[in-house]
């Protein structure tokens, strides 16, 4: 079924759906119809709810707890451990204990460690998507993707793990040499956002463990249980105790604060909101640790007017449509060629309206909920902006009653350069279509934001790509494709998206100090 809600009352469209369900034909408006189905097809799992402190799972100190909550529908998953700031310190001391036998631990045996969580995290692929989904909200489809594409950093960083290394050369004046080795920064602070719950963790957590580095691991609190599953798959690979551990907390401010001040502590990844990044790069400066930040976009999606349509429509459906628009990545605001504007708006606003809303492990669900109510709230608020600036919806535009945190899959056509959704991360289903008449418009267009993390361009002119791409100021260049997150590939970005890359070849250098010796050489 595809989508329509157009306009229903909630109460006529939970009797439609009811009739549809008893078999009774329900009403079908321009022959789209989504039933949405907010009741959770799947139980929990059992996975831990509790701190991990030095390999032992354990309640919060004060004994409080939090509830996880099912987006979808509003239900209580879990109650979690909520640790205070004695709960994080001595994660901390756990990992500064560790950390020592853990960088002398043999480069292979850590990548068997990585070698053997990502065969377990394949093989366990559909429990985890059933926590994350009732968790977060994406559909099991996507849930299961990304459950892939976590394992991916673990499988990729047991390779690079027997990889780090030096060099020894002659001083060029003679009379001495040149040796340089890699060692481990030390113990390090991980906070980790509710939008890809799993993979944002194996993207800190595996280099770590391949560098020989201890940590914290701080996961948003709303979607604490697909870390807690990690951290056990983790420990059923051998990992020794306190090279991983786990706090979660209502507090996050107040613990994450205490580790930034603790001298001990080397190094902090961030990945989130460009707000708090700020604030924890300013709190990092005064023990001047190691900082890598992964922060907000606004990518912008170009399409030039010889580009493939059906390419640039596919590539548009990845990059907006991925974790519901959910994602730094996502394609924010669309910057088309007036010539084929009409064009593309039409054939995207086909696909999207297609697409079926639900609880995320419903059959059939294409879209689940957003992650709260303020997410929604936020996005209702940049769509009537754009409304507001002369922009037509052409399908969507609207939230879902009932419960859950439902939003239509929207497209706007005719936005003004004015409108505030070109300029702010929107977080949801929506992609605001813009025009430009001219190569150069198009790039002032893109780079007319304090983000860059990551951008899309779709054109059949060689000479044009090469030339787009080098002058958007991004850290990565999705041409002519959707899709730009690779474990193989340095992700990252620029300006007020952070900075620091997290894959690749380079993804591991961000857990290693350079050592540097100078040897003398006699020379008689």
């Amino acid at each position: 079924m595809g989508l329509a809600w157009h306009g229903m009352s909630a109460a006529r469209y939970v009797r439609s759906r009811r009739a549809a369900l008893a078999g009774v034909g329900a009403p079908d408006h321009s022959g789209r119809m989504t039933y949405i189905d907010t009741t959770a097809q799947l139980a929990l799992p059992a996975v831990q709810t509790r701190l991990l402190v030095g390999g032992a799972w354990r309640d919060a100190a004060s004994g409080r707890t939090f509830a996880v909550e099912d987006p979808g529908n509003g239900d209580e998953l879990a109650q979690v451990a909520d640790a205070s700031v004695a709960d994080g310190v001595a994660a901390l001391d756990a990992a500064v204990a560790a950390q020592a036998g853990w960088a002398a631990t043999p480069p292979r045996e850590r990548g068997e460690i990585l070698r053997r969580a990502f065969d377990l995290v394949v093989e366990r692929q559909d429990e985890l998507a059933t926590i994350m989904t009732l968790e977060m909200g994406k559909s099991l489809a996507e849930s299961r993707a990304e459950i892939t594409y976590a394992a991916e950093f673990f499988r990729w960083f047991a390779e690079e793990a027997v990889r780090i290394s030096g060099r020894f050369s002659a001083a060029p004046g003679g009379g001495s040499r040149l040796l340089t080795m890699k060692q481990p920064v030390g113990p390090c602070l991980f906070v980790t956002p509710w939008n890809f719950p799993l993979a944002m963790g194996t993207r800190k957590i595996g280099p770590a463990i391949a560098a020989g580095c201890t940590m914290v691991v701080k996961p948003a609190s709303a979607t604490p249980l697909s870390m807690y599953a990690l951290g056990e798959i983790l420990a059923e690979a051998g990992l020794p105790d306190g090279v991983l551990n786990i706090v979660t907390t209502r507090s996050s401010g107040d613990v994450t604060g205490a580790l930034l001040a603790d001298p001990r502590l080397r190094k902090v990844s961030f990945t989130g909101s460009t707000e708090i990044g700020r604030s924890i790069v300013e709190q990092s400066a005064a023990n001047l640790l190691r900082v890598s930040m992964e922060l907000g976009g606004n990518a912008p999606f170009l399409v030039f007017e010889d580009a493939d349509l059906d390419k640039a429509v596919d590539g548009a459906m990845l990059a907006k449509m991925r974790n519901v628009g959910e994602a730094c990545t996502a394609a924010n605001r669309f910057h088309v060629h007036a010539s084929v504007a009409d064009e593309f708006a039409a054939r995207l606003a086909d696909r999207m309206s297609d697409l079926t809303v639900g609880h995320g492990t419903a059959d059939g669900t294409d879209v689940g909920p957003l992650v709260d109510d303020a997410t929604r709230e936020k996005v209702e608020d940049l769509v009537a902006d754009a409304v507001r600036h002369g922009g037509e919806v052409v399908t969507g535009g609207e939230r879902v009653d009932g419960p859950g945190h439902y939003y239509r899959p929207t497209v706007i056509k005719g936005v003004s350069r004015d409108a505030r959704i070109l300029r702010e991360e929107v977080f949801g289903p929506v992609a605001p279509i813009a025009t430009f008449d001219d190569e150069d418009e198009a790039i002032r267009a893109a780079n007319d934001t304090e983000y860059g993390l990551a951008a899309y361009v779709f054109t059949r002119d060689l000479d044009r790509a090469l030339r787009v791409a080098e002058r958007l100021e991004v850290g990565m260049v999705g041409l002519n494709a959707g899709v730009v997150s690779n474990p193989a590939a340095p992700f990252g970005g620029v300006k007020a998206s952070g900075f620091g890359r997290e894959g690749g070849a380079e993804g591991i250098e961000e857990y290693l100090e350079t050592k540097y010796v100078a040897i003398a050489v006699p020379t008689d």
